[in-house]
């Protein structure tokens, strides 16, 4: 099933890059792979970006779980009430009720793929990003991890993909999880990537008014010929306009 969906994709995308074509060819390999028939394949999502597009990161823990039908009763959502330890980004908050689709009313359950499945009284950290229907999860699995405590007592951090198999879509392969690490370490790189993100954004903006302050002077400098440019259109418009007149 993986050629003809390949050779689709081809037709579809003719002008896709080497990479993405390669991409693609790697997709269709997973999928003619036993292993990966039970996996699911998506786009690893670098740590920076995750941080960047993130509208806010908590760590809480789970005090409450309701699962109900949306508005239009097609969906069925899950509404998980956290206690709020520490926000990492944005503003912080004592609970935040993060919204996921899938769970169960009465004899109906409905699951999605590589969304997230929290638990009551499991503690999380979450990537969160807004929605119509409220708060929800950066990235799906990829913007959720677990806290647990080791052997000797330290918090660690472990991402909740499992199963899913990660995809470098600039080059077609197979990328692992992040790896688990310690919570203080998990924050120190949660800081220095917001302190990346603001320093580039400064940056920009201090081009942009080196720009803008290049443009001016040069027109301070040319202004005669400004201001005869200016003339000269005034002349023109008057001109056009008398003799439609």
């Amino acid at each position: 099933m993986a050629i003809p969906w390949l050779i689709a994709c081809y037709e579809r995308f003719p002008m896709a890059s080497n990479n993405q074509r390669t991409a693609l060819a790697f997709a269709a390999v997973l999928a003619l792979t036993p292993i990966a028939a039970e996996a699911t394949i998506s786009r690893a999502m670098k740590f920076d970006e995750k941080v960047e597009k993130a509208r806010s990161i908590i760590v809480g823990r789970i005090v409450s779980q309701e699962s109900r039908w949306d508005t239009n009763r097609q969906r069925i959502l899950t509404y998980s009430k956290f206690q709020v330890e520490k926000t990492l980004k944005g503003e912080p908050a004592q609970e935040l009720t993060i919204v996921t689709p899938g769970g169960t009313v009465g004899d109906i359950a409905q699951d999605y793929v590589s969304v997230p499945r929290f638990q009551t009284g499991d503690e999380n950290v979450v990537f969160v990003r807004d929605t119509s229907v409220g708060p929800t999860v950066l990235y799906f699995d990829q913007g959720a991890y677990r806290v647990d405590k080791d052997a000797s007592g330290e918090r660690i951090v472990t991402p909740l993909v499992s199963s899913a198999v990660l995809v470098d879509m600039q080059n077609g392969t197979a990328v692992a999880p992040e790896s688990p690490r310690s919570l203080s370490a998990f924050e120190n790189s949660i800081r220095d990537s917001v302190g990346k993100h603001a320093r580039m954004r400064m940056k920009m903006i201090e081009q942009k008014q080196r720009e803008e302050a290049s443009l001016w002077s040069q027109v301070k400098r040319n202004k005669t010929l400004v201001v005869l440019a200016l003339l000269g259109a005034l002349l023109a418009t008057w001109q056009l306009v008398k003799r439609s007149s």
